[in-house]
């Protein structure tokens, strides 16, 4: 079964902003943002820097006040709820850890300043030690472990309070990237097992499109799309989130032809109109963008028998090992992207540099954009 909370409009959310706003000054860092996320999502929040992720996290966690707008959780407005009291926790880039406690007593630290009992602490870090692969740690100090290991012990601390939420400051940025990619689907695996609400905030589209639920995407303090991972990669709906979500190759041209499911777009002068497929034609006469992935383009020297096929000459090649990413120009100086997989063992590609080369991809591969 799909999980999908937000398809259903009988799903009550778990937390909810209603047209937050949160200016510094005469700066808006966050502009009358809308929200809901559900009980259970791994909700991720991203974007460039400065355009209000940080901020947004910072007010869900009651560290910033709103200037306007509420936040709700469970219906309940959470703005008067001061951080502490909130059944909300946060885990920092840094990790804040004690260096002069052990694993241990780093993780059972909240709960004995909340006063719970020492039985009971005691059976919840064996848990949460237990749940993330520390037990075999217990006795050592922050200085003993690996960043790897730093990063679960602030993620055991975070959740060994229980909260209904957990919010995760970029908490991978600090490690390497195949230590980062492992933790990815460690915390995903933490996650389900709890069956918690994470939060992440992160720069890092390819963390977000891996551990995510759904994505809100933000541009200078507003949302520029939420969807989930597949749908914000497949159909973006603007040009600045197909461009942010992965590589691109966006073609702009004037719309010749409009009729039901289908538009020709004029790209090249004196070339063959490009074919898109779209469920909302624009009117003819508009301009209008084409976003292409570039591994639903394909390279070759003769001319294929495709929907779309463009002429150009290669620029570059990124060999990535498994596969290669061709750019290739074309008469107006457009530059488009095309890759294919490395299947053989061979140094030696039928394709090289100042090749001239045909691109090509069919009608429905692309994404027809009208801003």
């Amino acid at each position: 079964m799909t999980f999908a909370p937000w398809d259903d409009p009988a799903n009550e959310p778990l937390i909810e902003l209603r047209n937050v706003t949160k200016r510094f000054g005469a700066f808006e860092a966050v502009k009358s943002l809308s929200l809901k996320i559900y009980e259970r999502e791994f909700f991720a929040i991203l974007g460039p820097s400065g355009c209000g992720k940080t901020t947004l996290m910072r007010m869900l966690a009651g560290f910033e006040t709103p200037s306007a707008g509420e936040i709700l959780l469970d219906g309940h407005d959470l703005t008067p709820i001061p951080p502490a009291k909130r059944p909300v926790n946060m885990m920092f880039q840094s990790y804040a850890l004690f260096p002069h406690l052990t694993v241990e007593k780093n993780i059972a630290f909240g709960l004995k300043r909340e006063g719970t009992p020492k039985g009971e602490i005691a059976d919840r870090v064996t848990d949460i030690m237990r749940l993330v692969q520390l037990t075999d740690f217990a006795r050592r100090k922050p200085d003993q472990l690996s960043g790897g290991q730093r990063q679960r012990v602030a993620l055991a601390r975070a959740l060994v309070k229980r909260p209904r939420l957990l919010l995760l400051d970029e908490p991978l940025g600090a490690l390497d990237k195949k230590l980062r990619q492992e933790t990815q689907f460690e915390l995903m695996g933490i996650q389900e097992t709890l069956g918690a609400t994470f939060v992440i905030v992160t720069h890092d589209q390819e963390e977000a499109m891996t551990v995510s639920s759904r994505i809100a995407v933000m541009r200078d303090g507003e949302l520029a799309q939420v969807s989930t991972p597949t749908n914000l990669y497949e159909r973006p709906d603007t040009r600045f989130v197909a461009d942010f979500i992965g590589e691109v190759t966006i073609l702009e041209g004037n719309v010749t032809t409009a009729s039901r499911g289908s538009v020709g777009l004029a790209v090249l002068e004196g070339a063959d109109d490009l074919h898109v497929v779209t469920d909302t034609p624009p009117p003819t006469g508009t301009r209008a963008w084409l976003a292409l992935r570039p591994e639903k383009v394909s390279i070759s020297k003769a001319r294929p028998d495709a929907d779309n096929a463009v002429l150009g000459k290669v620029l570059d090649i990124a060999y990535l090992g498994n596969i290669s990413t061709y750019h290739v120009e074309l008469a107006n100086g457009s530059i488009i992207k095309a890759q294919e997989s490395n299947r053989a063992r061979s140094d030696r590609r039928d394709i090289t540099w100042d090749d001239a080369v045909w691109v090509s991809w069919e009608e429905d591969a692309g994404v027809l954009l009208s801003a």
